[in-house]
């Protein structure tokens, strides 16, 4: 596991004396500048670049799903490293503990005192990369991080962050020694994102750019810790119609009914999606929601949250098509 501290750098709206992005104008060109930078290490996939940057602004977490190769981890410290604060990359395996996530207490000899050593959760962003290979020990140590934004370690209650945003990964496709995700983590992650194979021209420019190494490290922060607490609060004041409201709440009725769902959305889901629609709104330049944001946020929220009937285990069946089956049904407010 390794931790970054970057130092701070200026860039126009963003600077560590300045609160955060005020304007319109420096909320668009914050956001502007955060998908840019991500996207010069994570070519191709503009969506799935859009789709992490809302997550974060919507003080979420991301799950990255996808077979080995893909780019998922570049995804993860491309958007770590557009950040200026801590990142953390861990690597699950088996024997990892929660003490190895939350921290430890030394004792120093010499000063006679105990001292917590705080682990690589106190960071910004927290990349999780194969989690469900670890155990469900460890996978529970983690959930009391991402729900709560908390740690306890030796009866001591410690905060985390802001922000605070864990990005996992996980291949859907191996399963021999792995710990599947039980669902009450699964809704934990606001979004699943599949960021898919490239088209060809984008995979022979990824081949161009790493003969001069590894993308991500040449990438410099663009946005302030402060600065990523004012656009999530900004998010929160995006506006959203009643009828909006009333939508999303149709979506999630509908999955609980549907014949081949044994488990349907959660009021944690409602809440994610209408949250995820707000950041949307906002990263299209918006202050209001509009139908096509809870639309485009679907699938990526629900999905992973549904179980389908006469599921044994073995892994999450894919219920992105059910998502889209109930799109279709569910009347869209004009």
């Amino acid at each position: 596991m390794s931790v970054r501290t970057p130092a701070a750098v200026d860039h126009p709206g963003l600077t560590t004396a300045a609160p955060g992005p005020g304007s319109a104008a420096e909320v668009a060109r914050a956001l502007a500048a955060l998908r840019e930078n991500v996207g010069r290490a994570f070519l191709g996939k503009p969506e799935v670049v859009r789709l992490a940057v809302v997550a974060l602004l919507a003080d979420g977490h991301l799950l990255l799903e996808d077979v080995p190769g893909v780019g998922k981890t570049l995804l993860a410290k491309a958007l770590a490293r557009s950040l200026d604060g801590r990142f953390s990359r861990v690597q699950f395996t088996p024997d990892l503990l929660p003490g190895d996530l939350i921290g430890v207490t030394v004792y120093r000899e010499k000063a006679g005192t105990f001292e917590f050593q705080p682990g690589p959760l106190f960071a910004e962003v927290v990349l999780a990369d194969e989690i469900n290979r670890a155990t469900p020990r460890t996978q529970s140590a983690l959930l009391e991080a991402m729900s709560e934004r908390q740690v306890t370690a030796d009866g001591v209650t410690r905060p985390l962050g802001p922000p605070f945003l864990v990005v996992a990964t996980q291949n859907p496709h191996e399963f021999e020694g792995t710990f599947p995700l039980p669902e009450s983590q699964l809704d934990r992650f606001l979004l699943r994102v599949r960021p898919g194979y490239p088209d060809r021209d984008t995979e022979r420019a990824i081949l161009t750019q790493h003969r001069a190494g590894e993308p991500a490290e040449g990438l410099q922060p663009v946005v302030t810790a402060a600065a990523v607490s004012a656009l999530q609060a900004r998010v929160r004041e995006v506006r959203v119609d009643p009828a909006i409201a009333d939508y999303v709440l149709d979506l999630v009725e509908a999955s609980r009914s549907h014949p081949d769902l044994a488990l349907g959305a959660s009021t944690r889901a409602a809440l994610g999606l209408y949250r995820a629609a707000q950041a949307h709104a906002l990263t299209d330049g918006r202050d209001y929601a509009v139908p096509d944001d809870v639309k485009a946020l679907a699938e990526p929220v629900l999905a992973h949250r549904l179980v389908a009937r006469g599921w044994s285990g073995g892994g999450h069946p894919d219920a992105g098509p059910v998502v889209r089956e109930v799109l279709e049904k569910v009347k869209v407010p004009s």
